[in-house]
């Protein structure tokens, strides 16, 4: 599979919908989702080889052009698809799936201010927390990418509000982003596979990727949906994570915006 390709895609799309998003008049509105549906439906209209020909050839007439679709495309359709709404008043946390390894790694590291013996023990203490997302390589940052991008889709569905056209158009933008015939079979496993938190908490491969995993999925939910709130709940106790910690994952996420 290519899940470190797909992800690394899907970050600079958040990166590019970060500051897209700050420059223009969507501001506060969350995804435009009419609008990504809307325009997909336009420019798939030669069908799903032609459109993903057209992709991999930098967007010709009889594909589509990633960067029209507001919201980031396959990261708008991923999270936005789903609602028909705004995420309660708030845009999507692109900031932290942008930044996700760093952000994680962040809070960790708050958690260790003022503890006694905290600088002697540091180089130790790094060592087994486990490596950021955006550190790895080869096959090490290939599982982890599997583990976030499963996280994502997860907390993605947490709602329950994707259907099968959604699915269908997610795999479509997936797809887009250059995934294989084993990622896109992958992709769509995930979102028919049922909703758990202990199975997907056990392919956390170390703290760090653990941190990693609640924090991307703090940034594609809205916590204030009760639903929502509860898969974080939910993944936070699999996870094995402290309250004080899924709290400052969640301030980290908050504040990357």
């Amino acid at each position: 599979m290519n899940a470190s390709k797909i992800l690394q895609q899907l970050m600079k799309q958040a990166s590019g919908s970060r500051s897209s998003g700050n420059s223009s008049g969507n501001s506060g509105n969350g995804i435009d989702v009419k609008g990504v549906i809307d325009g997909l439906s336009r420019q798939l209209g030669g069908g799903s080889s032609s459109a993903n020909q057209g992709s991999r050839q930098g967007g010709g007439s009889s594909g589509f052009d990633m960067k029209s679709l507001l919201g980031g495309g396959a990261m708008g359709l991923l999270v936005g698809s789903k609602r028909g709404r705004s995420m309660g008043g708030k845009a999507l946390k692109y900031g932290a799936i942008a930044g996700v390894g760093m952000l994680a790694w962040k809070a960790w590291q708050s958690s260790q201010e003022g503890k006694n013996g905290a600088d002697a023990s540091s180089a130790a203490q790094h060592a087994s927390e486990g490596e950021r997302v955006e550190a790895l390589s080869g096959e090490y940052q290939e599982r982890r990418s599997l583990e976030l991008l499963q996280a994502m889709i997860m907390a993605a569905r947490a709602d329950g509000h994707i259907d099968e056209q959604e699915q269908a158009l997610i795999t479509e933008q997936i797809d887009a982003l250059g995934a294989d015939q084993e990622m896109h079979r992958w992709v769509e496993q995930q979102l028919n596979a049922p909703l758990d938190a202990q199975a997907l908490a056990r392919e956390a491969d170390s703290p760090q990727a653990a941190r990693e995993m609640y924090l991307i999925s703090v940034a594609v939910t809205d916590e204030q949906n009760p639903m929502e709130r509860a898969w974080l709940d939910q993944l936070a106790s699999a996870l094995n994570l402290s309250p004080d910690m899924a709290a400052e994952l969640e301030r980290q996420a908050q504040q990357a915006g």
